[in-house]
């Protein structure tokens, strides 16, 4: 865990009203050396006889004392600071009252409100100047010079250095706040990619393996009810042809994780000119089940979709043929491609109704699967019932440029 964070605002919490034991140093080392110099009789100012010797004692105790409290209560510090300094004038002086009260005014700006922080290298440098005209206009003599000098290291110089550290540790602190920010937003573009990333393979996942594993249960359940050998021979050869096919997908995309290196060959990406396969591997499937396929391609020869668009609509037709197998009614399940005006479109007609015979089992995984693959690309996708009819629609942006957008 991270310890307390040094004061710079002049927050005080329970944890740091205990003095600090710096403070508690230069407080204890401060009065003794002002002790010390009082005892051997050096004095700041020995010609000034208002007071007696020993007055000179009381702003030095009473400042060495605020020491302990120059981090936790600044303002204070700074105003007994003040008040004493001022006394020590009327006594025969102090040097180590000056100095303790140089360190008390420092100590304000670096731990004190941001207002006293800002405030004070200005209203000290205020006093300097007018201290000093002061002292030209009331002594006329190049020596008052030296009273603007001397008020002006006692008050101005530490206010100077300590909001100059105070803006070091301010900009360091932004610095470390932005590094954090930065890795925070790191750490939320790796999630969203790797979640993008996972939606993606599910997607790729479920459009390759749900059509094999479909055919599989659907034939399987006729093999099992239908106590034909005939019928029986064909389910289990449709059976093996898609549990081939299926393993073979499932192996390909394995190979595709396990690619870390880029060492494997390049794997040819399905497109629309595999659609008659498609729609044959589909007839072979849902024979059983009286459904037929037909397949209408308008589209223009030699003139391509980008490759995502045309994978994108590849899986379009293999879900929508999916769900046919599923839950269509017997009848004629019709695909439609059509590439015009920059757009490609697909559609997809399925007998609507109730279905003799066994079915597979659906999760709507297909429909989410289709939508998300039509709005990453930037298009329209919908899907429902038209009568007697389920019919999916697509449009997709032909244009390379459109997909990178």
């Amino acid at each position: 865990m991270r310890g307390p964070r040094t004061l710079l605002d002049g927050n005080v919490t329970e944890k740091n009203l205990r003095p600090h034991r710096d403070d508690v140093f230069l407080a204890v080392v401060s009065t003794a050396a002002g002790l010390a110099f009082w005892s051997l009789g050096v004095y700041s100012s020995p010609g000034r006889g208002f007071l007696p010797a020993w007055a000179a004692l009381v702003p030095l105790v009473a400042l060495g004392a605020m020491e302990l409290l120059r981090r936790t209560k600044p303002n204070l510090t700074l105003t007994v600071g003040t008040v004493g300094v001022v006394a020590d004038q009327f006594t025969v002086g102090s040097l180590a009252t000056v100095v303790i009260f140089t360190d008390l005014m420092y100590a304000a700006v670096v731990y004190g409100k941001p207002a006293m922080a800002r405030r004070l290298p200005v209203t000290t440098g205020l006093i300097t100047i007018v201290v000093t005209i002061a002292s030209l206009a009331w002594l006329r003599t190049p020596q008052a010079l030296l009273i603007g000098a001397i008020t002006g290291i006692v008050s101005f110089g530490p206010a100077l250095t300590g909001a100059t550290l105070r803006n070091h540790r301010e900009a360091a602190e932004a610095a470390r706040l932005r590094a954090e920010q930065t890795a925070l937003l790191a750490e939320m573009d790796r999630s969203q990619a790797v979640t993008a990333e996972r939606a993606r393979m599910a997607r790729e996942l479920h459009d390759m393996v749900a059509n094999h594993l479909s055919a599989i249960a659907i034939h399987s359940t006729a093999a099992l009810s239908i106590d034909k050998a005939d019928t029986s021979r064909d389910a289990l050869g449709v059976i093996r042809e898609n549990s081939v096919q299926g393993l073979a997908e499932m192996r390909r995309l394995i190979g595709l994780l396990r690619d870390a290196g880029g060492d494997q060959e390049p794997v040819a990406v399905p497109s629309l000119d595999g659609l008659d396969a498609l729609l044959g591997q589909a007839r072979t499937n849902g024979s059983a089940s009286g459904l037929t396929f037909v397949l209408h391609d308008e589209r223009p020869s030699g003139e391509p979709a980008a490759a995502p668009v045309e994978l994108a609509a590849y899986r379009i037709v293999q879900e929508s043929l999916t769900n046919a197998l599923k839950h269509a009614a017997p009848g004629t399940v019709t695909v439609r491609v059509a590439h015009t005006d920059g757009l490609l479109s697909v559609g997809v007609d399925s007998p609507f109704g109730d279905r003799p015979g066994p079915r597979a089992p659906g999760s709507g995984a297909g429909l989410i699967g289709m939508r998300e693959r039509t709005e990453l690309l930037g298009g329209e996708f919908t899907a429902g019932r038209s009568g007697a009819v389920w019919q999916v629609r697509a449009t997709l942006p032909a244009e390379e440029k459109a997909v990178e957008a």
